[in-house]
């Protein structure tokens, strides 16, 4: 295959067929995974017209379906007039070259065609420096097999002394020049990273954060866009979102959250991305409260909520608090259905975001979390501490008040997480005649860190 063709990677219009081997230990069905590859060809732009499957026990190393199953993928894609073909595997340099000279026809892996999805939705400057940078380290090791242009140049003028010797092969010269380019990419990310590290420390600090997260087309830009004054892009597409989004979700009585919409995951996300967005999933490093949004409507949604457990895990995002939150239900015609995610996942809450049902539950979840574990105290501060005062009177239940030697005293109900918020504002502060900080250790219990989100979910704290 030419220059050209392979430096037009876009499957922009382009007719796909869709290649899925079934390999020793391969766990989640066929079908599921022809639909996933599909949904992920169509965001691309792509028409799928026809589908090719074997079992192998591993792959073949030249090409890595077998010689007879290669006949058939070319008499296919010409048969169809297919103009691409797309692997659901990661596939070395040689096995696509090989492939594309068996079939005259464009192969391009799963990690390629989400590459090519990424880059075609990054909006913002930092996601586009992070899809580069994917992108190269991605063609870095398949220079050889990709491009032809690999003919010696020499330096100097062509004859005479000193321009005799090997020279340097062109294919180095491309190495070099794509080093060069990821160095100058990664001091432009760092820079925007450290900027972002410092937004989140002080959004923390003045906030509570609650990180919307889950398999790409869940539903989290449409909820996010339910919940807070809406903005984020909604599709109903495979990785509409690609940077972060803010916005303050009220959730009443005066108490209210930073909500941040963040990019999918996916199964077999290339490890390229993972590295290169983890600066726009440091928002999902840091929040407080993780929702876990889970498409309740599709077949493959358990397997989906253990890839979004463990990218959570690779990405060093697993012990904060956390609610399982099934979307879609409103799809889910028949009751049975619902019982069944019952079963599965009893503390999970059934929501719609298209008919805000359950929305309302959600919302007071959310707001149990952030009061944290309810207590009757009582506090002492000093008069002149209004800002504190304030908070007492407009956050929490007062059950009495009194005052004694320029000090307030308030009898009140309040949560163990909103003793932060009050000692962030006075530091001056006893609770039931003993320090802020050995009230805290006495009164309440640590919530768990770390648990199962369909049996022990860590945001069930003690009311």
């Amino acid at each position: 295959m030419g220059y050209e063709q392979r430096e037009d990677l876009n499957v922009v219009a382009e007719r796909a067929i869709l290649v899925a081997l079934t390999l020793r230990g391969e766990r989640i069905p066929i079908d599921d995974r022809f639909a996933e590859l599909g949904a992920l060809t169509e965001s691309a732009g792509g028409v799928v017209v026809g589908h090719i499957t074997q079992k192998r026990r591993l792959p073949n190393g030249r090409t890595f379906v077998g010689k007879g199953k290669v006949a058939e993928l070319k008499d296919l894609a010409d048969s169809v007039d297919a103009t691409i073909i797309i692997f659901d595997h990661d596939m070395s340099p040689s096995q696509i070259q090989n492939l594309e000279e068996a079939t005259e026809k464009k192969i391009i892996d799963r990690s390629e065609l989400i590459l090519d999805i990424f880059s075609s939705r990054a909006s913002t400057a930092e996601s586009k420096l992070q899809v580069e940078i994917a992108q190269l380290q991605y063609t870095y090791p398949r220079l050889r097999a990709m491009w032809d242009h690999l003919g010696q140049v020499t330096g100097g003028a062509p004859v005479g002394i000193g321009t005799r010797g090997p020279g340097e092969q062109q294919i180095e010269i491309d190495r070099r020049l794509v080093q060069r380019r990821l160095r100058q990419l990664r001091r432009e990310v760092e820079e925007i990273q450290q900027r972002s590290v410092r937004e989140v420390k002080k959004r923390n600090n003045d906030h509570f954060t609650v990180g919307l997260v889950g398999y790409t087309n869940a539903g989290k830009s449409t909820l996010f866009n339910v919940l807070t004054s809406g903005g984020a892009w909604a599709h109903d597409q495979l990785f509409a979102t690609l940077s972060t989004r803010i916005d303050r979700w009220e959730l009443g009585g005066g108490m209210g959250v930073m909500l941040s919409d963040t990019v999918g995951f996916i199964r077999r996300l290339p490890h390229h991305l993972v590295a290169s967005f983890r600066s726009t999933l440091e928002e999902t490093v840091h929040c407080q409260l993780l929702l876990i949004l889970l498409d309740a409507s599709d077949p493959s949604a358990m397997s989906q909520l253990d890839t979004v457990e463990k990218t959570l895990k690779d990405i060093g995002a697993e012990h904060q608090p956390r609610l399982l939150v099934l979307n879609k239900i409103d799809r889910l015609i028949d009751p049975a259905d619902r019982l069944v995610w019952v079963s599965r996942c009893p503390d999970a809450i059934q929501i719609s975001s298209v008919t805000s049902e359950g929305v309302e539950i959600l919302a007071e979840e959310v707001r149990q979390a952030v009061i944290g574990p309810v207590r009757e105290v009582l506090i002492s501060l000093p008069i002149q501490a209004s800002k504190a005062i304030d908070f007492l009177e407009k956050r929490t239940e007062i059950v009495e008040r009194a005052w004694e030697d320029n000090r307030a005293l308030y009898t009140v109900r309040l949560g163990r997480n909103q003793i932060e918020q009050i000692l962030s504002r006075e530091r001056d502060v006893t609770i039931d005649a003993m320090p802020a900080v050995d009230a805290i250790e006495s009164l309440w219990i640590a919530p768990p860190k770390n648990g199962d989100c369909c049996h022990l979910p860590p945001h069930r704290l003690e009311r």
